[in-house]
């Protein structure tokens, strides 16, 4: 399923307008690694940029979907996986849920430059709600591009409504806030959709120079600062806690399973986790312990019938007695693919008298 867009008609800077150009009249400060010449004609810059979202990634941000580098209508991330979609051209970063969206996430320029384009003013609200016909034309939702000399242009997505803290002919600076983290346009779930592009063509700031159809290839342009961010975990928890009930998986997206923790008069103790960058196959195991080390509950999954971008599973138990036993209840969960272990996430929830 595609998740986000991004289209490239935001509003232009009047100095743009006039000139009826974007790149020539601008000359900027860059954060530069090495010069690649592809002619005595023609010398180009290679652009090195910031994480653009300010946030630690894998623990308060996620990257769901990389660019595909497959040419035809299958997938092919940089590290010759899936995660990604057909055509996707930018890279989406996503928060845990829309509570810590709701709490505020900036949007950073991720190199120094001036706001070509900016749109601010519409709603957050998943594309689910209102349609695709209500954002045609407009699928970037709230954003912004910033130019960088050179033909490097950043294209920023899917911001808050009213966040937006700059307009278009401003000068920025790299680390620079831009606006927030939001759900407008055609996104799903809170995230900001950045694309790079080079003489307007889209570039992979995990893979640059690799060829369509080309993986484990090119150059990364994240600045020196950033070499955490090229780690590839083939999948990622990104959610993980406890409820008194049974949870879905709107409940996890919209924040609100975790006012809802158990206590000794609960009606039941739940467990859940929810992951992304699944594969078919991948099999996921969740178990329940009391505070004395008994299983309350677990739960094998099946194995999946097909990739899945983000699922969840729970396991928990109906309260049998008059109260829950106090001390820490501890939840483990596992995911194995091709029979190896690739991720496990302990948690604990603590029931008091």
């Amino acid at each position: 399923m595609k998740l986000s867009l991004p289209d490239y008609t935001l509003s232009r800077a009047p100095w743009a307008e006039r000139t009826g150009r974007m790149m020539a009249i601008v000359s900027v400060p860059m954060v530069c690694a090495v010069i690649i010449c592809a002619s005595e004609a023609r010398c180009s810059e290679l652009q090195q940029f910031a994480w653009p979202v300010a946030c630690e990634l894998g623990t308060t941000c996620f990257i769901q979907n990389y660019v595909d580098h497959d040419p035809l209508d299958k997938t092919l991330d940089f590290r010759c996986g899936h995660r990604t979609y057909d055509g996707h051209d930018g890279t989406d970063i996503r928060l845990p849920d829309l509570d810590v969206q709701r709490q505020g996430v900036e949007v950073v320029a991720a190199a120094s430059g001036r706001v070509a384009h900016a749109r601010d003013g519409m709603d957050d609200v998943s594309v689910k709600v209102v349609g695709k016909a209500a954002i045609t034309g407009r699928e970037c939702g709230n954003g912004a591009v910033v130019e960088h000399g050179n033909g490097w242009s950043t294209q920023y997505c899917h911001m808050a409504k009213g966040s937006l803290r700059v307009k278009p002919g401003d000068s920025v600076s790299s680390g620079q806030a831009l606006g927030l983290v939001g759900l407008s346009g055609n996104t799903e779930f809170p995230h900001l959709h950045f694309t790079v592009r080079h003489d307007g063509k889209i570039v992979d700031p995990f893979a640059s120079g690799a060829a369509k159809g080309e993986c484990n290839s090119g150059r990364s342009l994240w600045q020196p600062t950033q070499n955490s961010v090229s780690n590839y975990p083939s999948a990622e928890i990104i959610n993980a806690g406890f409820a008194d009930r049974a949870v879905t998986m709107e409940e996890i997206e919209t924040g609100e399973v975790k006012r809802s923790l158990p206590g000794s008069q609960s009606a039941a103790i739940v467990a859940y986790v929810r992951a992304i960058g699944l594969q078919a196959d991948d099999e996921q195991a969740l178990e329940l312990r009391s505070p004395e080390g008994q299983v309350v509950a677990e739960y094998r999954a099946p194995k999946l019938p097909r990739d899945q971008a983000q699922y969840f599973i729970s396991a928990g138990r109906k309260r049998a007695g008059s109260a829950w036993p106090v001390g820490s209840y501890r939840a483990t969960f596992v995911l194995r693919r091709h029979g190896a272990e690739i991720a496990r996430r302990s948690f604990q929830v603590d029931i008091a008298q």
